[in-house]
């Protein structure tokens, strides 16, 4: 961690323990990346990674939809370490690779899932644009429902705050195996 020092479990105080022992035991498994950021500040800590167990594990979703809206958004901040992390779970889930491969460069694949494209859609105009059309937000309602429209913000809202610490902080990439080109203009993610 560039920006940080980084810590050692034995040199964290009673809070922060109690928060790195409730991430280990989680569904994550372990603490890294933008989590290891967060326990230098126990209260952000607490509620960021119990926001992110919901955002990442507990939507309506599935998890190859959750994942697609995950690197959507870690594609439009040029989070590398989110990419790394996020690429690979989003094939897992059955996203297609040369669609996850089509995303890393900036540009909106053509999807064949209906269900896939809504929420591609979605999220990436949620990032880059600030905001949702109304035929992007009703196309997402139709084919899912309002429940997925506010589950889509929520990820989106997360892994904005996971890419802006990994970016701010600096958080080194733990390989090489995902990289992301650079992009400087994400406008041809959006529908045209």
């Amino acid at each position: 961690m560039a920006r940080i020092k980084d810590w050692k479990v034995e040199d964290l105080t009673k809070e922060q323990k109690e928060i790195h022992d409730t991430i280990v035991s989680g569904p994550r498994g372990h603490v890294v990346g933008p989590l290891r950021i967060w326990l230098n500040n126990p209260g952000l800590a607490r509620s960021a990674q119990t926001v992110g167990e919901y955002a990442r594990y507990g939507t309506s979703l599935s998890k190859g939809l959750s994942e697609l809206a995950i690197i959507t958004t870690g594609r439009v901040w040029s989070s590398a370490f989110e990419w790394e992390h996020h690429a690979p779970l989003a094939i897992e889930g059955g996203i297609d690779p040369e669609n996850v491969n089509i995303i890393s460069m900036g540009q909106r694949p053509n999807f064949t899932k209906a269900e896939e494209e809504a929420v591609f859609d979605f999220a990436a105009e949620a990032n880059i644009l600030k905001n949702v059309s109304d035929n992007t937000y009703n196309n997402l309602v139709s084919i899912l429902d309002e429940t997925a429209a506010i589950d889509v913000v929520g990820i989106c809202g997360y892994y904005s705050l996971i890419s802006m610490t990994l970016n701010v902080f600096k958080v080194p990439n733990d390989t090489d195996k995902w990289p992301l080109p650079e992009v400087k203009d994400f406008s041809k993610m959006l529908k045209s």
